[in-house]
């Protein structure tokens, strides 16, 4: 979907905030970069929209505050699933 430059911040912007969503994940429900949705939610929504600018540094920053859980989650997950593999064979 083409957006113009000050449409996709507020659309990428209240995806992000409506869902509590990461980086990550809205880039990957766009189909677009991490870098455009961060350089986007960052920097060029803080110019035309500074309320929801706000809003989304509050959810990036619990992200920010949450990812080093979430990466242990994902590594526990990981070896999980290594050692039902192992079993199984």
């Amino acid at each position: 979907m083409k957006y113009d430059n000050d449409e996709r911040p507020r659309v990428l912007a209240n995806y992000l905030v409506e869902h509590n969503s990461t980086v990550r994940a809205t880039a990957k429900a766009f189909g677009i970069s991490k870098s455009t949705v961060h350089k986007d939610i960052t920097y060029r929504l803080k110019r035309i929209d500074p309320p929801l600018s706000a809003a989304v540094n509050q959810i990036l920053e619990k992200n920010k505050s949450e990812r080093h859980l979430r990466g242990g989650n994902a590594t526990k997950l990981k070896y999980e699933g290594a050692k039902c593999t192992k079993i199984s064979h």
